[in-house]
């Protein structure tokens, strides 16, 4: 190898080669970003343990990684929004900006819609990496690299409270303890929420998302959805208004709905199963809404205003950063449970 662009490529499952690649050059419109940091995902982590997503696949060999931040390395035809040298974060999904849907502004649910790091998108675990400047969000002086690679999952739970409604006085049930539910701890108390309950099955994770500002957290390892829904009610006193659940598990989905007070929301904002059944009666008899949410649509300049602000504090949910060349290595610790984000080193200064 070379190393002139050292890369993360998936082949298939569980088979992530480093492969040094040519370094691409930026179109019209495009800018190359030498790459700082990007975080290993829930979906990262799931498409190198089974090499599906959904209903993607990998066909072929193709780097991976959507949430990321880098220094802009050079710039495409007609780019007057960054300059070189700018630490830029990257939104990595792109709608067709043509059909109807986008033309309403929601990209991100377009039929067409691309994402980084999900086949066929190449994503951006490399050292080098062309992305479009007009997705390409400046970081403040004050604000890391580290920082600017969370603003993506920050931007899903900004639309997951967005999507539950979330707002002044709100009691917010979390489902799940990963670095998702951690953020959608941080974007409900920033819009209001009073009481926030997360439930998960690792007390290391559960005391992040207690230092992070959850007032109830609640073990919920070995419990059935009914004693599950019971505990998160009798902490709280009451039901939740709505209850984001971040795990997408049948069992999870179950307790969010027997959690949720009459006329209230239970958003889907986990991928996990293609198809589960739910206690429909539980939800239609009491008028509770099931909303979903794909990725996310015009939060990234919200979700940085926030970190810059100080009205959020991220950094807590970084527990490791491994170099790009031990990134099978960050896999395998991504896949325990004693671990918060990962993080990728991708330059090697």
């Amino acid at each position: 190898m070379t190393d002139k662009n050292l890369s993360a490529v998936l082949h298939g499952k569980e088979d992530l080669q480093l492969e040094d690649m040519n370094i691409p050059e930026p179109g019209p419109g495009e800018v190359q970003v030498r790459m700082q940091h990007v975080g290993i995902c829930g979906t990262d982590l799931h498409l190198y343990q089974t090499g599906m997503l959904g209903s993607k696949s990998v066909k072929e060999p193709m780097p991976i990684g959507h949430e990321s931040a880098g220094v802009i390395s050079k710039l495409g035809e007609g780019v007057s929004s960054v300059k070189v040298g700018d630490r830029v974060a990257l939104e990595p999904v792109f709608g067709c900006m043509a059909c109807q849907v986008c033309k309403k502004g929601d990209y991100n649910l377009c039929k067409d819609v691309k994402v980084c790091g999900v086949p066929p998108k190449w994503g951006s675990m490399t050292r080098y990496f062309i992305h479009r400047a007009a997705d390409c969000y400046k970081l403040p002086d004050h604000v890391t690299t580290e920082e600017g690679a969370l603003m993506e999952p920050l931007t899903i739970a900004i639309h997951s409270c967005r999507r539950a409604g979330v707002c002044l006085g709100s009691k917010v049930l979390v489902l799940g303890d990963g670095p998702i539910s951690i953020m959608v701890v941080l974007a409900a108390k920033a819009s209001g929420a009073t009481k926030i309950c997360v439930t998960g099955k690792h007390d290391n994770r559960l005391n992040v998302a207690k230092q992070v500002g959850a007032h109830f957290c609640v073990n919920v390892a070995s419990k059935e959805p009914k004693e599950a829904a019971d505990m998160v009610t009798n902490a709280l006193g009451e039901m939740y208004d709505c209850s984001i659940d971040c795990i997408g598990a049948e069992i999870s989905i179950h307790t969010a709905f027997l959690a949720t007070r009459s006329g209230g929301n239970v958003v889907l904002a986990g991928l996990r199963q293609n198809t589960i059944t739910i206690p429909i009666l539980a939800a239609v008899g009491r008028e509770v809404d099931i909303r979903g949410v794909m990725v996310n649509a015009h939060c990234y300049p919200i979700a940085l205003d926030m970190v810059a602000s100080g009205q959020v504090n991220i950094k807590p949910l970084v527990s490791h950063v491994f170099p790009l060349e031990k990134v099978n290595e960050a896999f395998e610790k991504a896949a325990t449970k004693d671990c918060m984000k990962v993080m990728i080193k991708c330059s090697k200064n």
